[in-house]
């Protein structure tokens, strides 16, 4: 689901909950509340803390919110969860799944590396005369041939 086919029943959650947070917002009705992704939030130092202007102004979307709705806020407040995770941590498992998963393609790299050199050298070994005369049994010299006719000789090359 992409930001802006937010269904509407939820927007107005949101726009409650995001209303009954505000300090000014709960107390005031007809609130309209702004929500646009967050790469078009456009923040620079001059401003004030918790001014933001946006990048692109067609990229934002609205929603009315008329009054407070308790049923709505009581339901949210109910279902709330808050998580104070250790960030650190969190971090440093982070940090050392990446570096076993560098450590785990290096190796991979390096064992795909050797395996085609060994290939290499079993192809460049076939491709050379080096053991061409190392079967002594299969040697035969002229001495051999010289007692038999040229028909035996053919048949004992067969």
């Amino acid at each position: 689901m992409t930001w802006d086919a937010i269904p509407e029943s939820l927007l107005i959650d949101l726009g409650q909950l995001t209303k009954a947070n505000s300090i000014e917002g709960n107390k005031l009705n007809n609130q309209t509340i702004l929500y646009t992704p967050w790469s078009n939030l456009k923040k620079t130092g001059g401003m004030e803390t918790g001014q933001v202007t946006f990048h692109k102004t067609n990229l934002v979307k609205k929603v009315f919110i008329r009054e407070r709705e308790n049923a709505v806020v009581n339901r949210l407040n109910k279902t709330k969860e808050e998580l104070y995770p250790d960030l650190a941590a969190q971090k440093i498992e982070k940090q050392k799944e990446l570096r076993n998963a560098q450590r785990a393609l290096e190796k991979q790299l390096r064992r795909e590396e050797e395996e085609r050199k060994k290939e290499y050298k079993q192809a460049a070994e076939m491709r050379s005369y080096k053991g061409v005369m190392d079967n002594e049994e299969e040697m035969k010299s002229n001495r051999y041939y010289s007692g038999m006719s040229v028909k035996e000789a053919e048949e004992d090359f067969m």
